[in-house]
């Protein structure tokens, strides 16, 4: 559990790095985030008991993967109208999410999504955190603190809407890898997710 725990203030500190005032304006957060998730994948595999043996595809984990990304977006969708029609300050905050991507470009903001931003947070979640609090203290335990740590990571931004999206995504993906039991699932849910709602159909 040491490594667990050392393996999440690593990952504390590079979120407190992208996300909050007082570093955030330093660093190019798309750089930052693809930085971080070398390191949490590198942690992953360097911590985590048989990391190998997590990852197993078949076209099922491609259908449940992509179909399961367009149920959480319509989620978001729907969440996106009923929080600006109740709260004032959602819009502005949703706003200041997509603001991150102006100025880059968009293929390569695809890409990263893709294939290591999206990846590398479900293997570190899921596949590695999830997981190694699952085989010790049981899978409802590892769900819900692992979407507690995965929300409060993201606390620096001083976002409302951005913590409860993360909190929503924790639930979510942790509820997948709980009943899936295969991380190459939720990673193509994330990565699709990622892409889709950033990049191919913006809810704003």
């Amino acid at each position: 559990m040491k490594k667990l725990l050392l393996a999440i203030v690593v990952a504390a500190i590079l979120w407190f790095v992208m996300f909050s005032p007082w570093t955030a304006p330093f660093v190019n957060f798309w750089k930052a985030m693809a930085v971080a998730g070398t390191i949490l994948i590198a942690l992953s595999a360097w911590f985590g008991k048989e990391f190998k043996k997590q990852f197993r595809f078949s076209a099922k984990d491609l259908v449940v993967g992509v179909a399961s990304a367009v149920v959480l977006w319509v989620v978001f969708y729907v969440g996106n109208y009923l929080s600006t029609v109740l709260f004032d300050f959602a819009k502005p905050q949703i706003g200041s999410i997509y603001q991150m991507k102006e100025g880059e470009n968009p293929l390569f903001l695809g890409l990263l999504l893709l294939f290591l931003i999206g990846p590398a947070e479900e293997i570190f979640w899921r596949g590695f955190v999830q997981r190694t609090f699952g085989s010790k203290y049981g899978e409802w335990t590892a769900v819900i603190v692992t979407t507690l740590v995965y929300a409060l990571v993201h606390i620096w931004s001083f976002n409302f809407m951005l913590i409860m999206a993360a909190l929503v995504c924790g639930a979510f993906w942790g509820l997948l890898y709980k009943y899936n039991k295969n991380i190459v699932t939720v990673i193509v849910s994330h990565a699709v997710w990622d892409v889709g709602v950033f990049i191919l159909v913006p809810i704003v």
